[in-house]
């Protein structure tokens, strides 16, 4: 079976390296020729463990094929995958499904013999309905099905979320189609992985429902790490106490400064434009945009309140500034409402992150100065702002931020220390709910 994936950003090109490890020819289309003559020579545009060896390793195997030509791509495939992006539009809120309407349009004349398009990008309800009127319409001689196979990829682990995945959900209504799904997906069906046949609108909500639930469930544990810090509870306890309680879990109670990333903070809100487009009320989701967009802005306040209300000519350190680890992607992280702010103050900001800070120095102001390690980023600072839990970050010591900074005091958004510890060592310590 050979498929065709279309859009090579972080969906397109782990899904389509992942199915040629699982043994099919597939072809990676994108219509950005710089783009695709940087994978092909092995430059990733993306930080993902493990992809370039995985892209590599499959290209010299003559399995993934990357090429600007989507006529000839479709015109081969069994199946043909759309993974382009679906930002938040501008101005209202809802996804924007230009890009993937363009490449219905385009790949429609482009189908030869039976296939099956499929919907890989994050989309709202309804919207499989509409790639299929459009291809229909624009080659009423096409026989295909369209499909919905929404990604529930992790940044950072998504490689292995694609071969050892918690489950695959496929919205497909005839046999033909379904057919086509469990036959790339065989792989995972002889590790017993749950595969969910639902219908088209099912499974294009239930990304969204997932990705809802869990930016709810970090923003009831910012919420109460608030209140731990009002009472004077910890709210690693809490969370621990929580989540020993299978009903709730331990995953994603996990205080901090607010989510961010390239799917919580748009598929949140798409969610709930669509469920105003259709006259319904998603007050909690609701809620939780409104305070994650306003906790991130307040991590700002808490910084300048630790530095007694005035960072004008302090040096203050920033430690990380993705939205998570082992990944370099910036989108509605955290650090591009912490520094913004210290930098008006006056302060003086140095940051270092391991990856993202070539994707950092095109979104922030020019006047941020960029280390290159740890140690150096908060070299004289008078105070350090951990954003981003990275590993080399937890390694380091009190004796280190001690003998390296100016300085004594420590904002730890991620609660990456002991606080006693980092008390006793004479470092005045700031953390979330504890």
């Amino acid at each position: 079976m050979k498929i065709a994936v279309i859009g090579t950003g972080y969906v397109g090109l782990v899904s389509g390296a992942c199915f040629s490890e699982f043994g099919f020819d597939v072809t990676c289309v994108d219509n950005d020729p710089d783009k695709i003559a940087r994978i092909m020579a092995g430059d990733m545009p993306i930080y993902e463990p493990g992809l370039a060896d995985l892209v590599e390793r499959n290209a010299a195997g003559g399995r993934l094929h990357f090429t600007t030509d989507l006529k000839t791509a479709v015109a081969a495939a069994d199946a043909v995958f759309i993974a382009v992006g679906t930002p938040t539009r501008r101005g209202d809120g809802h996804a924007d499904l230009s890009f993937v309407y363009a490449v219905a349009r385009e790949l429609a004349p482009c189908l030869q013999g039976y296939t099956v398009v499929i919907t890989k990008s994050t989309v709202p309800v309804g919207t499989g309905r509409e790639v299929s009127k459009i291809i229909a319409s624009t080659n009423p001689d096409a026989n295909f099905d369209v499909a919905s196979n929404p990604e529930f990829l992790r940044e950072g682990a998504a490689i292995a979320d694609f071969m050892r995945p918690d489950r695959v959900v496929v919205g497909a209504e005839t046999d033909a189609a379904r057919d086509v799904l469990r036959g790339l997906y065989r792989p995972l069906y002889l590790i017993e992985t749950p595969i969910l046949f639902t219908s088209l609108e099912t499974s294009e909500l239930i990304k969204y429902a997932s990705n809802a639930f869990l930016a709810v469930k970090i923003s009831y544990i910012n919420q109460m790490a608030d209140l731990c810090e009002a009472v004077g509870a910890n709210v690693h306890d809490v969370a621990k106490g929580m989540g020993l309680d299978k009903r709730i879990g331990s995953k994603f109670l996990h205080a901090g400064p607010g989510y961010g990333g390239s799917c919580f903070p748009k598929d949140t809100l798409a969610l709930v434009k669509t469920a105003e487009d259709h006259h319904q009320k998603m007050s909690i989701v609701d809620g939780v945009v409104a305070y994650n967009d306003a906790r991130k802005k307040a991590m700002a306040k808490r910084v300048i309140a630790a530095m007694r209300g005035d960072v004008s000519g302090k040096h203050i350190a920033i430690l990380g500034l993705a939205f998570k680890p082992e990944t370099d992607d910036m989108r509605d992280s955290p650090s591009l409402d912490i520094i913004p702010p210290l930098l008006a103050g006056g302060a003086e900001v140095t940051a270092y992150d391991p990856k993202s800070m070539g994707e950092a120095k095109a979104l922030l102001p020019e006047t941020v100065r960029y280390e290159q390690s740890a140690l150096g980023c908060i070299a004289d600072a008078d105070a350090v702002v951990i954003v981003t839990e990275w590993n080399e970050f937890r390694a380091l010591t009190a004796a280190q931020f001690v003998d390296t900074m100016r300085g004594t005091t420590m904002i730890d958004l991620r609660n990456l220390y002991q606080p006693d510890q980092m008390r006793v060592a004479g470092i005045n310590y700031f953390s979330i709910g504890r």
